[in-house]
């Protein structure tokens, strides 16, 4: 795609914005996370704000002590099939684990929404980071973390292998001579593979786009490995422009040396938002929304991080406790964050359990405040874009009020979508059909 590179962003669907108490909050919608017309309204005010996706998060294990939002949510992908018939152009990016599904069902989900939407469907894939996600598969053990990451190498391969089965146009349908498909344009997999043994073809034509656009959530060295090789986009989180940028060059020099250009990856930063009137009406709202958090939740939020770890035994106000490799399976990249910031700034199990429950914004203050961040962090080559979320329930409004027409006014953000898919918007070529490929290679060779 030619033309002024442009700030992309994407919008977080989770039900009440804020905290994990933000339900609470005078201005909430308490079942936000369930309340489909809630939703529809959401996705259509940020399509109105021109935003390339919307992103729905997942997990598949809980317990009583899980945040309410985890506790009754919708499931991410027939959440997206329900707002792709309320939305034309805004992406559709769902959440959905290798370790606990079948590539054959995945592909075809993906596919399906894909043709739902028109092409603006996009997959998260995450690993299952809760060890007790095993319990509620049939399984008696969750797979060790760097094995999950080859699981779902391969995995993705077979995934994408049956976006292929069919070329385009391959679906002639003519009346005439009762030819319903071009048999020169069906393709057979046939994968065997160390984990997975699928014949295929897929039973959904190809999308729209070529194929959904494949997002990668993760910071570990794993996780950059696998997204640098397989991933369209990344979701990721760094705390400062100079961290953020750091990861950034190292995905893109990674991705370069798999062979491909380095524009072929697009990378976001997550980041909330509070907009005010000036520094101190933003506090005052962070603070009002983080004065719902009671201590006694923040050690359950902390404690998920670190499979549900019982953090109530210890002392308080004591320094964090040490608890070894408690979490290394789980949400590495994360989990050493906590252990290793508490340890240079000597916080207490307090002061860390209600920060990381009640995490400040990246961006806080008035919108040119917020809107001079972004254009900081992206101008210094930091990030592609954001994946937005609200600090407080009205904040995510507030930053399309406010915020975005500066983004717009200054030539950083779009005021209309560049096409109709959402690898279109995300300015990324069309993938080529593998099989095509490998055919038009060997056409090659002979003619040689």
């Amino acid at each position: 795609m030619s033309g002024k590179k442009m700030l992309r962003l994407g919008a977080i669907i989770q039900g009440a914005s804020g905290n994990m108490s933000a339900w609470r909050h005078p201005d909430a919608v308490a079942d936000a996370s369930i309340n489909v017309e809630f939703v529809q309204q959401l996705a259509q005010r940020a399509e109105q704000a021109k935003f390339d996706f919307l992103f729905v998060a997942d997990g598949l294990y809980i317990t009583a002590q899980s945040i309410p939002h985890f506790l009754n949510r919708f499931e991410p992908v027939t959440l997206l099939s329900a707002l792709s018939l309320v939305t034309k152009k805004i992406g559709l990016v769902a959440t959905l684990s290798t370790s606990y599904s079948e590539p054959f069902n995945v592909a075809r989900q993906f596919a399906s929404l894909d043709h739902l939407s028109g092409g603006r469907a996009g997959w998260n894939v995450v690993t299952s980071p809760l060890e007790g996600s095993a319990k509620n598969f049939s399984r008696d053990k969750h797979p060790e973390h760097d094995e999950r990451y080859r699981i779902a190498s391969e995995y993705l391969q077979v995934t994408k292998g049956l976006w292929d089965s069919w070329e385009k146009e391959a679906f002639v349908r003519n009346k005439d001579s009762g030819q319903f498909f071009d048999s020169n344009k069906l393709h057979t997999l046939n994968h065997h593979g160390k984990y997975y043994s699928v014949q295929g073809p897929l039973n959904v034509g190809r999308s729209p786009q070529g194929r959904p656009i494949v997002f990668q959530a993760g910071a570990s060295e794993q996780g950059k490995a696998f997204a640098a090789e397989a991933a369209d986009a990344i979701y990721t989180r760094q705390e400062t422009p100079e961290l953020a940028r750091e990861f950034y060059q190292d995905v893109k020099r990674q991705r370069v040396a798999k062979g491909y250009n380095a524009e072929s990856i697009v990378i976001f930063q997550g980041t909330s938002v509070i907009v005010g009137e000036n520094l101190d009406d933003a506090e005052q709202k962070y603070q009002q929304t983080a004065q719902l958090v009671t201590i006694d939740k923040a050690l359950e939020y902390l404690g998920r991080y670190f499979e549900h770890h019982d953090f109530s035994q210890y002392e308080l106000d004591a320094p964090f406790p040490e608890i070894g490799e408690l979490g290394e399976n789980s949400f590495r990249s994360t989990t050493e964050t906590i252990k290793q910031d508490a340890k240079k700034r000597g916080l207490t199990l307090r002061q860390a359990a209600l920060e990381a429950a009640t995490p400040r914004p990246s961006f806080i203050g008035t919108a040119e405040d917020i809107a001079d961040g972004f254009e900081h962090w992206f101008t210094f080559g930091a990030t592609d874009g954001f994946i937005v979320r609200g600090g407080t329930p009205t904040a995510f409004d507030d930053f399309i009020d406010q915020v975005i027409p500066i983004l717009q006014k200054r030539g950083l953000y779009r005021t209309e979508y560049e096409g109709n898919t959402l690898r279109e918007n995300l300015g990324l070529r069309e993938p080529e059909n593998q099989f095509t490929a490998k055919t038009a290679i060997k056409t090659v060779k002979v003619s040689a």
